[in-house]
Formats: C-alpha cells, sequence, structure tokens
C-alpha cells in the first residue's frame, strides 16, 4: 500500500511551466531575441539552466543577461496564477487521510514552493520539503530522497516519488522507492507507474489501498495510465 508520496513542483505539483516560459520569452524579446513559446518550454522543462543555455547560444546573448530578466518577468507573475494539476488536490488530501506524508523535494527555492503552496491552500497537506537552499545536490543525485525519507522515518516499500522528468525517477530509483512519471504524451520511461493525469494516478492509489498485490499492469491502462 502506498502511503507517502515525494512530489516535484514545477510541472508536477502546479501547472508552472506556461508561467516560466512565458518570463523567458519576454526576457529575449527585451534583449532583441524572438523565440516560439511552445519551444521555450520544451527547452524550459529539461531545466531552467538549460533554458539560459540554449537561449543565450541561440540568440547570441549573455547568459546573466537572460537570467536576470526572467526572474524579473517571472517574480511578476503570482503564485495563485500557477495552478496545481487537475486531481492533485484530490491525492494530497487521500494521503492525509489514510495517514500518510506528501513531501516535496524541489529544484524551486524555499519561498517559491511555500509561496506556490500557500497561495493554493494547500500548505496543510505537506509534512515538509527539500530544496536547493538545504545545500542537497540536485537530482538525480538521491542524497535529498534518502535525507527526506531518513527524516520523516519512511518505509520505502510505502512511498512514491512523482516527477514529470526523469532526473526525478532516476533519483527515486536510486533511493529505492517506487516512481511515477507524469508524462501526458512525451515518451517511454522506465519508471515503475507513468501517467497521463492525477485522476488515473488517484485511481491508481486507491486500488492498490484496496487490493496491495495489485500491480501497475493489473490496472485497466496498464503501466501507461
Amino acid at each position: 500500500m502506498i502511503r507517502n508520496i515525494i512530489w516535484d513542483i514545477d510541472g508536477t505539483l502546479f501547472d508552472t511551466y506556461p508561467a516560466i516560459s512565458k518570463a523567458f520569452q519576454l526576457a529575449v524579446n527585451d534583449l532583441g531575441g524572438n523565440a516560439p513559446i511552445n519551444w521555450i518550454m520544451k527547452t524550459a522543462r529539461i531545466s531552467l539552466s538549460h533554458c539560459v543555455s540554449v537561449l543565450a547560444d541561440t540568440f547570441h546573448l549573455q547568459k546573466d543577461d537572460i537570467g536576470r530578466k526572467f526572474k524579473d518577468y517571472y517574480s511578476q507573475i503570482q503564485p495563485i496564477e500557477q495552478p496545481p494539476f487537475p486531481g492533485v488536490i484530490n491525492i494530497c488530501q487521500y494521503i492525509c487521510s489514510i495517514g500518510g506524508m506528501n513531501l516535496i523535494v524541489s529544484h524551486r527555492e524555499s519561498r517559491g514552493v511555500t509561496e506556490l503552496l500557500e497561495a493554493h491552500h494547500m500548505d496543510a497537506y505537506f509534512s515538509g520539503s527539500i530544496t536547493p537552499d538545504d545545500g542537497y545536490p540536485k537530482k538525480p543525485d538521491p542524497a535529498a530522497f534518502e535525507a527526506i525519507i531518513k527524516i520523516h522515518h519512511l518505509i520505502k516499500e510505502e512511498t512514491i516519488a512523482v516527477g514529470d522528468r526523469e532526473i526525478d525517477i532516476q533519483a527515486g530509483q536510486a533511493a529505492s522507492v517506487l516512481t511515477c512519471l507524469f508524462d501526458p504524451g512525451r515518451g517511454e520511461s522506465s519508471a515503475d507507474l507513468t501517467i497521463s493525469s492525477f485522476n488515473d494516478f488517484y485511481f491508481y492509489l486507491r486500488n492498490t489501498a484496496s487490493n496491495p498485490n495489485i500491480a501497475a499492469s493489473d490496472l485497466p491502462h496498464g503501466k501507461n495510465m
């Protein structure tokens, strides 16, 4: 039975990439470039630092200039404009109702995590988080996962890591927990479970609770849900 979830933030708990991509687009426009929003979003999903590097190389700009203007524009976008994905709150409530824990391991700074949770009245559902402020190596290094597991005395067999990138899956696997990739149509993964919506994930959690021996392949959509 899965009782605990280690969540990623950007692109997993919250639909932040449209806002992030818009801020990058405005930054590049100010500096004389012109990039389509969908291309920026695809690049930003790899990592923000990767996006800065690609934009700088493509438009012959300075990384520091892009980074500074991105921060200025992104700071103007309110957390309330970056909503949780449909179904996320139901899952968080469910985990709390069975006495489990929702936890966060994110590359987003602690202040940004807190602002998003509080803006959407979700902070009460979470028992803790690890962010870059805590000094652990970034994913796919599993150190932050191992730390949060130890701090909160999680049973690994009852814990699943959920993220939208392969680095989330790699970190979870290295920490010996189950893994779930939230991947609305972007490709294959080595994750234990791949979902296209959190309503599917909620279905999976409820079914494994009633039948602990059920496997992802036994569910209506198999491993890919």
